[in-house]
């Protein structure tokens, strides 16, 4: 490990709980460090495209510096535990995804039975023990199974996204409020933002 890496403890406090996807975000987010042999991104050095909006990327923002607010940590909206960390200055990326056989269903299906149960505030004292003892076992198993039994990784081509980019903002003609100009729409001649745009009947002064 290197000297000065985010430990998973601090992502838990970070995040709230420890959780299997806290964990995968966790472990994707240091294997991608050791691939590209980068240390945490103090600025925009390092870029995460993320494919899910998932409890994994608190971890990625604790582990790798990438944030939404820097302009770094890019969200996809494609409900995939895939991560592609991107290099700038040498140009080099990795992709990394989880295998879909490391999964609480395939470790343990007696928990997986009574995971509604727990989710839905039904499950007994029992039915909680043994779904802990498995959520347990299966953050462990992101954490310290050889990487590549958990993920698929590998170096794809580098497509370097823009840098963030600091846009003026502009009044919304409907509602009022301050709106980045990269986001206004136009609407009979006025400028609104996407939500006013959306909902446009019209806008009577």
């Amino acid at each position: 490990m290197q000297q000065n890496r985010k430990s998973f403890d601090e992502a838990v406090a970070f995040h709230g709980h420890s959780c299997p996807g806290l964990a995968i975000g966790y472990r994707a987010s240091v294997l991608a460090l050791d691939e590209l042999f980068s240390g945490r991104s103090e600025d925009e050095e390092l870029v995460c495209i993320a494919e899910n909006d998932a409890c994994s990327i608190d971890a990625v923002q604790v582990v790798t510096g990438c944030t939404i607010g820097k302009g770094n940590l890019l969200f996809r909206d494609f409900g995939k535990q895939v991560y592609t960390f991107i290099l700038r200055d040498k140009s080099d990326a990795v992709r990394i995804a989880l295998k879909n056989d490391v999964s609480m269903d395939r470790i343990d299906p007696a928990a997986l039975a009574v995971r509604e149960k727990v989710f839905s505030g039904t499950a007994t004292a029992e039915e909680h023990a043994l779904f802990d003892a498995a959520k347990g076992r299966l953050i462990d198993t992101y954490l310290h199974a050889p990487g590549g039994e958990i993920f698929s990784i590998r170096h794809v081509p580098a497509e370097i996204p823009e840098k963030a980019r600091i846009f003026r903002s502009v009044c919304c003609e409907a509602c009022g409020e301050m709106v980045s100009e990269s986001r206004a729409r136009l609407r009979d001649g006025r400028v609104v933002c996407i939500p006013c745009s959306d909902e446009y009947r019209g806008i009577h002064r």
